[in-house]
């Protein structure tokens, strides 16, 4: 992938998914959120790193198996399902930074990490990310704090605080009917390479409301607003790969069991994604699949 479509440009997107199970043996099963159902249900989670690039080339290009605790505290069941004993409980978040410094350590070219408010929310991969000199733009809740000269402060108060013309209407990327235009607004922090990215939708609700989505970002200061846009329209690269894997490359067809497996499994079905992706990308085309949602997942 690096050398197919490698590019400095390129984002680091570490998302999860889930795959229903009707088995209480299969590695990892539970009952657990699921993306996939929109509920509470009986599945596996895989928490996945994707790999995007200006131009919408993407890919899978690493994977965990998530665990409960209720696995991890009973390592007779583990070892059942073939779990080696020195796996040990980790938050989603900790399997992101696991799979982020894995891409580091291969040499994968990328200049940006871009996720969901699950590892937007969690400092220790934050710190981990500024450590090593990583800029990221992380989906966070409306309540996140935000270090301004007055103190810490809400992110929809500081939103709520931006003048009419502090909003610029930028694309985030291409839809199915075109480039999806949002209002943005990029609020400073105590830190000059720390902001708070807002999005405002162009047309109001039901309820008479424009919806907002906040993103704290880790930039260099000279680091141009329409910059930090294209990053954060890329997160839903990762969706589109797993919409692909599992109606292509079978992510989702499998009926092992063991821990080993589903490695393996997974593995076969990001190779073969990632084949395609190459295959396309030789003979000049950007993308296997249809083009960004217009409408985000929440």
């Amino acid at each position: 992938m690096a050398a197919a479509i490698g590019d400095v440009g390129g984002v680091l997107i570490p998302d999860e998914t889930g795959f229903l199970r009707k088995s209480t043996k299969s590695a990892g099963v539970a009952r657990q959120d699921s993306g996939t159902a929109g509920r509470i249900e009986n599945c596996q989670v895989g928490v996945f790193l994707a790999y995007a690039v200006p131009g919408a080339g993407r890919a899978l290009i690493d994977r965990e198996l998530y665990l409960p605790r209720a696995w991890t505290d009973d390592r007779d069941r583990c070892r059942q399902a073939g779990i080696p004993d020195d796996r040990c409980f980790a938050t989603k978040p900790e399997l992101a930074r696991q799979m982020i410094n894995r891409a580091l350590e291969a040499g994968m070219p990328f200049g940006w990490v871009a996720a969901d408010e699950v590892c937007g929310q969690n400092g220790p991969l934050r710190d981990c990310l500024e450590e090593r000199q990583l800029s990221y733009v992380l989906a966070v809740p409306k309540s996140f704090p935000v270090a301004t000269a007055a103190g810490l402060v809400r992110a929809d108060h500081l939103a709520a605080l931006v003048p009419a013309a502090g909003w610029q209407q930028v694309s985030c990327g291409d839809g199915s009917k075109g480039p999806r235009y949002y209002d943005w607004a990029l609020i400073t922090t105590t830190s000059p390479d720390r902001h708070l990215l807002v999005r405002r939708s162009l047309t109001p609700d039901a309820t008479a409301k424009r919806e907002l989505a906040f993103f704290t970002c880790h930039a260099p200061a000279c680091t141009a607003l329409a910059e930090l846009v294209r990053v954060a329209g890329n997160r839903w690269a990762a969706e589109e790969c797993f919409q692909a894997a599992k109606n292509e490359t079978g992510l989702d067809h499998y009926q092992v069991r063991r821990y080993d497996a589903w490695y393996r499994h997974a593995t076969l079905s990001m190779l073969a994604l990632a084949f395609l992706q190459v295959c396309a990308a030789q003979r000049g085309h950007q993308r296997l699949w249809t083009t960004f949602p217009d409408t985000p997942a929440a």
